[in-house]
């Protein structure tokens, strides 16, 4: 009911266009409102990417795809929270075996143009990282380091290690050293996070840049998403934001067709700016 009025408020700036101008641009934004975001995480084995995933996450996950069916084919999870979807794919981590590195390549390659985002967890003990640096360069390449946020997992695990419920302050400066670290290996389009789910560290940080990185028609979708701790006022923000861009995107791709005409055009431009602030009022209507 809520999208249904989201949607009428919306036709009210458009009402001065012909029917099926206006009906293409609700179309369009109604269809980015059900947009299903698919984030892959990708790390060796026991770097936590089911624990971040579930500290991150308030859906309920269910399999998608069967992992013994192919080694091509990543593990899928499905997140639903109410009628909200995304998808989130285990992606497996490198530098644990040559041959399987190889195989991998072909599959990021294969799945990389479908991903919204990659996190790529790196525990925060792990050196030997040569392979993730090659694998980097050579699959990721330009094309696609715009899609990955490197995040420093089990920080709790950096030394001096003390088991205890907080971090020492020797241990976040290790933590910082890994961080300039991996700045210096990857050279990353997105600043790299280190988080603790354990001691819930540097999870409502970690949140914030992963919605800074997603793609304008994404933020909103995966905001929803997030466990109640870490939706924060500014995560809220910036998916609000997005979601006015993206509906001012849609009225310019439509004023842009040719079958439009001039004068039709010139309405279209007029009430832009009026639709994408009633889209960022009327935001919680549809997330």
């Amino acid at each position: 009911m809520k999208q249904f009025d989201g949607l009428q408020s919306l036709q009210q700036p458009l009402s001065g266009l012909p029917q099926w101008v206006s009906e293409r641009i609700l179309q369009q934004i109604n269809q980015l409102t059900h947009y299903e975001p698919v984030i892959g995480i990708m790390g060796k084995t026991g770097a936590g990417k089911s624990s971040l995933c579930n500290a991150l996450f308030a859906g309920d996950i269910s399999p998608v795809s069967d992992v013994a069916a192919c080694t091509r084919k990543p593990l899928q999870f499905r997140l639903q929270l109410g009628k909200r979807f995304m998808t989130v794919m285990d992606l497996p981590g490198v530098g644990e075996s040559e041959l399987r590195d190889a195989e991998y390549a072909a599959l990021y390659r294969e799945q990389l143009p479908r991903l919204d985002l990659v996190l790529w967890l790196i525990k925060a003990d792990d050196r030997a990282l040569a392979a993730d640096e090659h694998f980097y360069r050579q699959v990721i390449g330009e094309a696609y380091r715009h899609k990955v946020l490197f995040v420093i997992s089990q920080s709790d695990k950096v030394e001096p290690t003390s088991g205890g419920e907080k971090l020492s302050s020797e241990q976040k400066q290790n933590i910082s050293r890994k961080i300039c670290l991996l700045h210096e290996l990857f050279q990353p389009v997105n600043p790299v996070c280190a988080v603790s789910v354990r001691l819930q560290w540097g999870l409502r940080v970690m949140a914030e840049r992963m919605i800074h990185c997603l793609p304008r028609e994404a933020s909103s979708p995966v905001a929803v998403q997030l466990s109640d701790p870490l939706r924060t006022d500014a995560i809220n923000k910036k998916a609000l934001d997005d979601f006015g861009e993206t509906v001012g995107s849609v009225l310019d791709t439509v004023s842009s067709m040719p079958l439009i005409p001039p004068p039709v055009r010139t309405v279209i431009q007029s009430v832009r700016d009026i639709v994408v602030s009633v889209a960022r009022a009327v935001w919680n209507f549809f997330f």
